[in-house]
């Protein structure tokens, strides 16, 4: 898999985010200024309210942001087998005939995107999946949690 195209896919999908993360915050900061949200009563919180929800949005924004900047500058390079994971490789995990593929990001994990019908998933060090495939290498396996208790999944491929 081109790793120049798979980092280009996670910046789209960060970009589009962004601008609907941005988007929300104003719509928010909006809400939050507008007239008709002004307090009727010491009771009423409809514009405090609003501009919690537009500081969080805000707070949101400026982390894809950060993502978004942390992904221009990786840069992206082939692993060797032998090689221990880090940021950067792609990894495929194999168990009971499925392969499942891992991008070791940087940041914003969880996100999934698609490169060439391929399935990606982005993890960060920081999560429990990318704590157990750091540092490993093809042949290791790692334990995953799964649904009905802990799965061995072999690590197949490494790039």
């Amino acid at each position: 898999m081109d790793k120049t195209a798979l980092r280009h896919a996670i910046l789209t999908a960060l970009q589009a985010e962004l601008a609907l993360q941005t988007e929300a915050a104003n719509t928010a900061r909006d809400e939050a200024t507008n007239e008709e949200s002004r307090a009727e009563d010491r009771f009423d919180m409809r514009s405090q309210s609003a501009a919690y929800l537009a500081a969080g949005q805000a707070r949101i924004a400026s982390e894809v942001a950060d993502a978004i900047a942390a992904y221009t500058a990786l840069t992206v390079r082939a692993f060797r087998p032998d090689e221990p994971l880090a940021i950067g490789a792609l990894v495929a995990l194999e168990a009971h005939g499925r392969r499942v593929w891992y991008f070791i990001g940087p940041q914003h994990g969880g996100l999934d995107v698609t490169v060439d019908g391929v399935k990606v998933t982005v993890v960060t060090g920081a999560s429990p999946l990318g704590r157990q495939l750091v540092g490993r290498k093809v042949g290791d396996s790692a334990m995953l949690p799964g649904r009905t208790g802990a799965v061995m999944h072999a690590i197949a491929a490494v790039e």
